[in-house]
């Protein structure tokens, strides 16, 4: 089965395509950072046009790469939620529209689960049951994964989300958007040892997370430098040091948690903040300790992505799914432990 898989929950325009026999056969994706980094972060009404201008040109651009045309694909995937609602229309109405002229299947499909199962691209995929770390923009998880739509919420941040974070600690820093490399950057050059920034919620059992009150303290400890007018590039690279160790040590203790409670020896790890080097580099260090292995997408599908929803999508349309046609989905908020095996049973 050919799956032609269509991303646009937010600011970038995926599409990907899929075959169920030979694996991931084209994909492409434009991000509207540049366009969005002018105003602080996304602004939804661009975001929305910026697809509608990118997405029929990215579509022939993947067709063209792999050697096919519209008559040959199979099967329609795109992302139904969660995300900016304008932008979600676009990406639906495209997949109906084509997939009613083309005579096949349409369906839409979780974001989040994209990420979830993006790992199963890489030419060695995690086996299931695992524990997966959702770390994005707009989400931090921890879900036990024992199957497609199989699936145990284990905890996630009660407020902000860790990207999320990570983008307010930039701009608190004076950086650009997207917040998180740019943090991270900035951390390389600044001193481990100069301050000590909280690790919220690790001093209480359980896996959820919090991150408004480092976002607090940060805002806090930059006050107070630039009251004695020490705010200068070496105590912003030592407050950056001090965030993303904060972020990175918390992420780290609450997985190990996770790998104990549920005694499971793989983790993965997606979603945007995955790229982190000190995050992998940390966790990597945790699960040897355990003999348990982490699981990582590569670099490109750490963000978002239309590969990821045209692996999903086809896993989910093999196994008798799909929409009505013409009957959209845009669901800006969706709880992933919402969502079902299907009925088939196929993992």
């Amino acid at each position: 089965m050919r799956v032609l898989g269509i991303e646009t929950s937010c600011d970038e325009t995926g599409v990907a395509l899929y075959d169920t026999e030979r694996g991931l056969m084209a994909d492409a994706l434009y991000s509207q950072v540049a366009m969005h980094a002018e105003f602080g972060g996304v602004v939804p009404e661009l975001a929305s046009r910026d697809h509608t201008r990118r997405l029929l040109p990215l579509i022939e651009q993947v067709l063209e790469e792999a050697r096919l045309s519209r008559g040959e694909l199979d099967a329609i995937a795109y992302t139904a939620g969660p995300g900016l609602v304008g932008a979600l229309m676009v990406g639906a109405a495209t997949a109906h529209g084509m997939a009613r002229a083309l005579g096949i299947p349409v369906l839409g499909v979780h974001h989040m689960e994209g990420h979830l199962l993006a790992p199963m691209l890489e030419d060695e995929p995690p086996a299931f049951p695992f524990v997966a770390l959702l770390v994005s923009g707009g989400h931090t998880q921890l879900v036990e994964v024992k199957g497609l739509g199989r699936y145990r919420l284990l905890g996630e941040s009660v407020d902000d989300a860790a990207g999320e974070a990570f983008d307010k600690a930039a701009k608190m820093l004076g950086l650009d958007y997207p917040g998180g490399p740019q943090v991270a950057r900035l951390a390389e050059r600044g001193d481990p040892g100069r301050f000590r920034f909280p690790r919220p919620m690790t001093d209480r059992p359980g896996l959820d997370f919090s991150f408004s009150g480092l976002k607090t303290h940060t805002l806090t400890a930059i006050r107070q430098l630039e009251a004695a007018a020490e705010l200068d590039d070496p105590a912003r690279a030592d407050v950056a040091r001090a965030f993303e160790e904060a972020v990175v040590d918390t992420l780290v203790i609450k997985c190990r948690r996770a790998l104990d409670q549920t005694g499971l020896k793989r983790l993965v790890v997606a979603g945007g903040v995955s790229a982190n080097l000190r995050l992998r580099e940390r966790l990597e260090h945790e699960c040897a300790k355990r003999s348990a292995r982490a699981y990582y997408p590569r670099g490109r599908f750490c963000t978002d992505n239309g590969a990821m929803i045209a692996y999903v999508g086809a896993q989910r349309l093999l196994a008798g799914e799909r929409d009505e046609i013409g009957v959209m989905k845009a669901v800006p908020r969706w709880p992933m432990d919402s969502l079902e095996a299907p009925a088939s049973g196929q993992a």
